[in-house]
Parts: structure tokens; sequence; C-alpha cells
């Protein structure tokens, strides 16, 4: 536990909520990093601890400190990444198909985060907890591409703040059954969990918990009436998204079996994952405020798809 620190609410403040006040005073301090002290009962007022959400006044005295961060216990496993950027605030890699990003019930040594922990030498921001430094976003375990991570805390805020202010771009490419009438559209839906099935997703008005969700969307190529190349560009980050709004416009996700893609005999070659792929993204360096603009190349199974699709598709004429 760090040194008690004492504060007094400065002039102006007018019954706030104690987190707010303190997290504008002490910046140097993550979101987190407040959350977990006010969870220790190591912020007081009086002498007496109080919640996050209490509210203070302008000359009322808070004394404070944080717990000590608990090192990971996680060993660093050599594991090949692939980088696409790095400097000394943060890391952007195409992650593999396949590579589950954070540990978890179930899984072993092969995660991203113990990837991690070797390629940066523990060099990662903390805000994620012990099992998820530097982790800022997620990608399924069978999505590929473009996967930021951040080194430092300062950085870690700064690209989080991007994420929920939606100041970025990201666009994926996948692989969908038939082909679409249109070549582009948006589709604006909200998302919630599904009310029969809570391990899937599904378009849920907002008054049934459903969340506001935006993809755009344009064809890129199509492989007759089998399949079609399609690149969406994701204005809100709902989980399983593109899958669940390409569902929703009558074109499944090749290999997508939980939303229910069925294996097609005029395929040589069917998928063996999900065939989603996040390639481009543009953020703005949370620290330098340079543009970066990152892209994956496609990974191999993927253009494999693709020259099996042509090939179909030429015997289909």
């Amino acid at each position: 536990m760090t040194e008690p620190t004492t504060f007094v609410v400065p002039e102006g403040i007018r019954r706030s909520r104690a987190d707010k006040v303190l997290a504008s005073a002490f910046p140097e301090y993550s979101r987190v990093a407040w959350q977990r002290s006010f969870d220790a009962g190591l912020v007081a007022r009086g002498g007496k601890p109080i919640d996050r959400n209490d509210s203070v006044s302008a000359g009322e005295i808070i004394t404070f400190s944080h717990p000590e961060a608990k090192p990971s216990e996680l060993r660093p496993v050599d594991i090949p990444l692939e980088v696409l950027y790095e400097d000394e605030h943060l890391l952007a890699i195409n992650k593999a198909s396949g590579m589950i990003v954070h540990p978890g019930a179930g899984t072993g040594e092969d995660t991203l985060v113990h990837a991690l922990l070797a390629h940066c030498e523990g060099e990662l921001s903390g805000i994620g907890g012990v099992e998820r430094p530097g982790i800022v976003h997620r990608l399924d375990r069978e999505t590929s591409g473009v996967m930021l991570v951040a080194k430092t805390d300062a950085a870690h805020r700064g690209l989080s703040e991007q994420f929920s202010e939606r100041a970025l771009q990201k666009e994926y490419l996948t692989l969908v059954s038939g082909a679409p009438k249109l070549l582009s559209g948006s589709l604006k839906k909200p998302i919630g969990r599904n009310p029969h099935q809570r391990h899937k997703m599904a378009v849920v008005e907002t008054e049934a918990g459903g969340r506001d969700a935006h993809t755009d969307w344009e064809v890129v190529e199509k492989f007759g009436q089998i399949a079609a190349l399609i690149r969406c560009a994701i204005h809100t980050g709902r989980t399983h998204q593109i899958r669940v709004h390409m569902k929703a416009l009558g074109h499944i996700v090749l290999g997508d079996d939980v939303y229910g893609w069925k294996p097609d005999a005029r395929l040589k070659q069917q998928p063996e994952r999900v065939m989603l792929h996040a390639e481009h993204l543009v953020v703005k360096h949370p620290i330098t405020g340079k543009s970066l603009d990152l892209r994956a190349p496609i990974p191999a199974d993927f253009q494999s798809m693709i020259a099996g699709l042509r090939e179909a598709a030429k015997r289909g004429r």
C-alpha cells in the first residue's frame, strides 16, 4: 500500500462524486486504480471509508492510499508475434486466428497475454489487471487482424478513450454466404443478448436491452451467388457485431456455425473458422498525437478460401 495522501477538496466544487473529483485532481492515477482504492476502503473522509459515488464538497479533507500492484503470476512464453508497429508506448500486432487474447478457465499458456509478457519483457500497462496487462480491446479467438496493446498506463488511457468515444476507424474483411443485391449499405440495428440462447447475440430492440450498433458495408468481390467478400466499417464495438449484422442482412459469415453457417457442397474446401479479419485500423497515437494507419495482411487461410470461392464460382457458370 502506498503512503497516505491528504487532499483538501478545492473551492468551487459543489457536491460532486468523490471518484470524479479525485480523478480530476490526480490524473496520474487511472480510473481502475481509483476503483481499486475505493473497493479496498483506502479512501476516507473523517477517518471513515467512503464509496466512489459518495458526494464531497469544497473544504472537506480526503485521505487516500493505493494498493500495491499485484505482480502477474502468468509466465512469459516465447510465442512469435507479427508486429505491425511498435514504440515505447504501444504495440500493434496482426493477431493470428486461433489465438485467445487473455487467460481464462480452460486456457493454457498459449494466449496473447503470455506472448506479450515475453515480447515486452513485462513492460505492459497494468490497467487491465493481472490477467489482462496491456489489453485495450479484444478480438474473438477465431478472428485475425490488427490488435493494439498498451505498454504504459498513459497510452492505455489514451487508447481506451478513443475506443469509448468512437474516435478511430475500424475496418474488417469478411466472407459471407450468398451475394447481396446491393453493392453497399448501412445497418443501424441494436444488438443485445439473445433472449433464448444467452451465449449468442442478436438484433434486440433497445427496450429489451439492445445497445445501438452501426455497421457500414460494401461488396469487394462476388463469387457468383455462392458468397461475397465484404468490407465492414464498424462505428460501435458490440460483441459479435459484424456476425450478427451480416446475419440480419441475410448473409451469414462463412464458418460461423454459431449463427447458422452450414457446409456448402459447392465448395471443395470448407472454412475451418469464422472468416473475419480485422484488416485496417486508423488511430491517433495517444502520446504523440500522430495518426497511425495500421493494416494487417490477409492471412493464408483467408486467401486460400477466396481462391476456392473463385474456382467454385467458375464451375457454377
